[in-house]
């Protein structure tokens, strides 16, 4: 998905510096299965989510970034935790620099799920053991100890 306008309109503004952005991310389980997203841009595995817009509420964000990522409806259980640090920074390959602060929520899936193909291009299950061994975003591993 294309940069927000409302992230652009900072971006004009400060060129690649570091930018700390608010985002969401679901915690998709079925018993000690997770729903997992393989990325197009990194290849790498990780869970579903996205940034929040300005007057948006995190719950709203997280159905929205859901949506448009696996055309499937979720429902929010309970939060799981708040994340950040550097582990959850990065320099994009245009250079920008960039950290989030993510919020995430255990939820249900309430139908099928399919990648979008421009942001995702593969969704798997696997089980909480076999998540190490995936090429992931490593943050995950906090947030999928934390979804006991």
């Amino acid at each position: 998905m294309p940069m927000s306008t409302y992230v652009q309109s900072i971006r004009d503004r400060i060129g690649h510096d570091f930018l700390l952005l608010p985002g969401v991310t679901a915690v998709i389980r079925d018993g000690e299965r997770f729903l997992l997203a393989r990325h197009a841009a990194t290849e790498l595995w990780s869970l579903i989510g996205g940034g929040i817009e300005p007057g948006e509420e995190p719950s709203e964000a997280l159905r929205r970034e859901v949506l448009e990522e696996t055309g499937a409806e979720i429902r929010i259980l309970r939060l799981v935790g708040a994340y950040g640090g550097d582990s959850l920074a990065a320099e994009t390959p245009n250079g920008d620099r960039v950290g989030y602060v993510t919020i995430a929520y255990e939820c249900e899936l309430l139908g099928p799920a399919a990648p979008d193909m421009d942001e995702l291009v593969e969704l798997a299950w696997f089980d909480r053991d076999a998540i190490p061994a995936l090429a992931r975003h490593e943050w995950i591993d906090r947030v999928v100890a934390d979804a006991e």
